[in-house]
C-alpha cells in the first residue's frame, strides 16, 4: 500500500483511529492506522449496535413522530458507543490513548438530502462524547463543509482511494458496496481527474428484504438470491427510476432507496417468490454499478476492486464479474488493503488531513466549488 502523495501531513510515522458506521447500520467499525512511508492497518475492532438503538437509527432515516427528542438521544447514544468502540480497540491493540494523534469519526448518517431546495446531510454521534470518553482529539463533521461549497458532501472516500490505490499507467475503478454503492474512477493518466459518485443501492434493499423474509440482518453469501430468478418486470421498473440516469455529481441514501420505494414496485409487479425478489435486487445493484462503469469509465482493460460488506456476498461478486466481462474484478484485499476496513482507514486519513490542514474532498466527485479542509476538531480537555 503506497503512502498518500497529495496531503501535507508529516512524513514521521503517526497513529490515527478511524471509526464509522455505514448505511447498513450493522456495527461500528474502528481501526488503528499507521501513516509513515507506508500506510499500515495496525488493529481493528467491530462493535455491534444494541438492537434497540439499531432499530431506532433505521427508523430515524424516514420522517416520524417526536424526531427532535429521538434524534438527540440517538446522537448521544451513538457518541458513547463510538467512544466505547475506540477504547476497546486500543485495549485489544495494547495501545494507550496518548499514542493516538486523533480519532476521525464519520458518525452515523441519519439523513442525506442533497437534492432538496436547501440541501443538508446529517450524521449523529456527538464528537464531544467521543473526545471525553477516549481522552483523544476527535476530527468529525466531514461532509458539511463540502456541501457548504455547493457539493453533494458525498461520496468522500474517493479522495482516500486516490491516495492509496491510484497507480500511474493502470486504469482502476474502486467500488465500495455498503448500504449504498459508490464507485471511484482512477485513470492511469495522472493528468486526468478522479471521478466518482453513488451508483445507487448496494446492500440496503438486499438487507431490508432479508430482514423481512428471513428475519436475518443480511442474505449471507447471497444464498437466497442464488436460489431465485430475476423478475424482468420488477427489474425494469426499478431501473426506470430517474436517479440512475442522472449525471454526476450525485449521491443518495437509504432514505431514498427504502422499503417504501421497493414496496411501490412490488405492489405494481404482482406476486413474486421471496428468492426471486432477492435475485432481482441483487441484479439491480450489479447492473447499476456495471452501467455506471461502462458509461463513465468505459469497459477497457481496467482493474475493478471491490470493498465493503458487498464484497463478501459471493453471488453479488459473481454477478458483477458477469456484467463486467473483460475486466479484472477482485477484492481490494489483493492490493494489501482489507476490504472490510477501507472506510475505517479512510476516516483515520481524514483525521490526519484535518490536523495537517490538508485537502479532504475531491471537487470533481462531489461538485464542490473548490478543494477544502474538511471537518472540525473536538479536544478532550
Amino acid at each position: 500500500m503506497k503512502s498518500p502523495s497529495h496531503d501535507s501531513a508529516s512524513a514521521a510515522a503517526e497513529l490515527f483511529v478511524g471509526v464509522l458506521s455505514g448505511t447498513s447500520v450493522d456495527a461500528i467499525d474502528a481501526a488503528v492506522v499507521r501513516f509513515g512511508p507506508r500506510v499500515e492497518l495496525v488493529a481493528t475492532h467491530s462493535l455491534a449496535y444494541p438492537e434497540a438503538l439499531r432499530a431506532e437509527l433505521l427508523a430515524l432515516a424516514v420522517p416520524g413522530a417526536n424526531e427532535i427528542d429521538r434524534l438527540g438521544q440517538a446522537d448521544a447514544g451513538v457518541g458513547r458507543l463510538f467512544a466505547q468502540a475506540v477504547r476497546e480497540l486500543l485495549e485489544r491493540a495494547g495501545l494507550k490513548a496518548d499514542a493516538i494523534r486523533a480519532v476521525g469519526s464519520h458518525g452515523q448518517t441519519i439523513r442525506h438530502r442533497p437534492g432538496l431546495p436547501v440541501p443538508f446531510t446529517l450524521q449523529v454521534g456527538d464528537p464531544n462524547l467521543i473526545a471525553a470518553g477516549t481522552g483523544i482529539p476527535v476530527a468529525a463533521d466531514f461532509r458539511r463543509k463540502d456541501m457548504a461549497l455547493g457539493g453533494q458532501g458525498a461520496p468522500l472516500v474517493p479522495a482516500f482511494h486516490e491516495a492509496i490505490f491510484r497507480t500511474q499507467g493502470v486504469d482502476r475503478v474502486v467500488i465500495n458496496i455498503g448500504g449504498i454503492a459508490n464507485l471511484t474512477i482512477l485513470p492511469g493518466n495522472s493528468a486526468l481527474p478522479v471521478g466518482g459518485f453513488d451508483s445507487g443501492p448496494g446492500n440496503t434493499l438486499l438487507d431490508a428484504w432479508s430482514r423481512r423474509v428471513l428475519r436475518e440482518p443480511m442474505d449471507r453469501g447471497g444464498a437466497l438470491a442464488a436460489r431465485g430468478q430475476v423478475a424482468p418486470g420488477l427489474l425494469e421498473a426499478c431501473l426506470a427510476d430517474p436517479y440512475f440516469s442522472q449525471l454526476p455529481p450525485k449521491s443518495t441514501g437509504p432514505e431514498y432507496f427504502s422499503m417504501a420505494w421497493l414496496q411501490r414496485h412490488l405492489d405494481a409487479s404482482g406476486p413474486l417468490a421471496d428468492a426471486d425478489v432477492q435475485a432481482t435486487l441483487l441484479a439491480l445493484t450489479t447492473q447499476t454499478l456495471s452501467s455506471a462503469i461502462r458509461q463513465h469509465a468505459g469497459l477497457g482493460r481496467q482493474e475493478v476492486f471491490v470493498c465493503g460488506g458487498g464484497a463478501k456476498n459471493d453471488a453479488l461478486m459473481r454477478s458483477l464479474q458477469d456484467h463486467l466481462a473483460g475486466c479484472v474484478v477482485e477484492r481490494t484485499d489483493v492490493l494489501g488493503v482489507a476490504g472490510d476496513w477501507v472506510e475505517a482507514m479512510a476516516f483515520a486519513w481524514f483525521a490526519r488531513q484535518r490536523l495537517a490542514a490538508g485537502v479532504g474532498n475531491c471537487p470533481e466527485v462531489t461538485g464542490a466549488s473548490r478543494p477544502a479542509v474538511l471537518g472540525g476538531l473536538w479536544l478532550p480537555e
